[in-house]
């Protein structure tokens, strides 16, 4: 299995405010954490910057031209109550949409079996035409329509462990038969979507646990839940929204999930791609950093998580 490695030092520098729990130490403590001997087979890659027309398939142009107008020469600006740019803000987020994207050229075009992009900000809350929960543009979803209209593939899916609800990526993906998400998370907690009863066109599927639940109930649910609608619905790529925030250490929501139980899911839904594609080193599939705020958890459980894809799933 090759796997490849998206970041960029400008999204260590996207900087949301003082005590702010995205922050950019997040990402240094991903880069600490993927700095050893076990992941130097790692090819690593520069994310390169995304265009506004392959941002603009997911959200209104308009929206994007404003976001970047709004990025601050000093300070900050603050886009609602959790989400703000400082002056390194929209070269970030113009370098996270464009890590995904070129990470699903690279696995699209053989390059690699899998990737994960090590960026910021996060995407997943990001609306058409609105910034929210720390989120600018939606990168997983801007990847999965590329992967859809530049690559050609007909089925991409997205799945979503973050602890919160991918509202963005849902609302994109809901009328679209073509496009598939399924995610895991707190369930009542931020944003407040993600009830069961969201179906979409029957492309959409919530597994949504209660507060406290943990291991078991996770991994009841991708396996119960999830995994068997994902395998049906035979993606020919598949995203992962890969937010490690339901570590049991993490701060922002109750969901008590162990390290190891982001390597499990990742093994999981790297079967599941194997066997859409017709074999172990088959399986396309690329990750994306959403959430993850206490600092250790997060390292760790990234760390396990790209353990996961260079094993691959065989």
């Amino acid at each position: 299995m090759a796997t490849l490695l998206y970041t960029h030092p400008v999204c260590a520098e996207h900087d949301a405010g003082v005590y702010h729990p995205e922050r950019p130490e997040r990402l240094k403590a991903i880069t600490a954490a993927l700095a050893g001997e076990d992941f130097k087979d790692l090819e690593r890659r520069q994310a390169p910057l995304a265009r506004i027309e392959e941002i603009a398939r997911v959200h209104d142009a308009g929206y994007v031209e404003a976001v970047l107008n709004s990025v601050p020469k000093s300070g900050l600006a603050q886009l609602d109550p959790d989400t703000a740019l400082s002056p390194s803000s929209g070269e970030a987020a113009l370098r996270a949409a464009g890590a995904i994207l070129a990470a699903v050229d690279a696995v699209a075009g053989g390059q690699a079996d899998n990737a994960f992009c090590a960026v910021r900000p996060p995407g997943h809350h990001a609306e058409r035409a609105r910034a929210m929960g720390f989120c600018l543009f939606n990168n997983v979803a801007v990847g999965a329509l590329h992967a859809r209209q530049a690559c050609g593939f007909k089925r991409v899916a997205v799945v979503d462990f973050d602890v919160h609800h991918g509202n963005g990526t849902q609302h994109a993906f809901e009328d679209d038969a073509g496009l598939f998400f399924a995610s895991s998370h707190q369930y009542p907690c931020y944003p407040g979507t993600g009830s069961e009863d969201e179906q979409g066109v029957g492309n959409i599927v919530n597994a949504a646990l209660p507060p406290g639940a943990g291991s078991r109930e996770f991994r009841q649910a991708w396996s119960r839940r999830i995994l068997p609608a994902l395998g049906g619905f035979s993606p020919q790529m598949i995203l992962i929204s890969a937010g490690f925030d339901a570590h049991a250490n993490d701060p922002l929501a109750q969901l008590m999930l162990e390290t190891d139980d982001f390597a499990w899911v990742t093994r999981e839904i790297l079967s599941v791609a194997a066997d859409c594609s017709g074999g172990c080193s088959a399986g396309r599939v690329v990750s994306t950093l959403e959430g993850g705020y206490d600092l250790d958890a997060l390292g760790a459980s990234a760390a396990a998580h790209v353990t996961a894809l260079m094993g691959g799933a065989c």
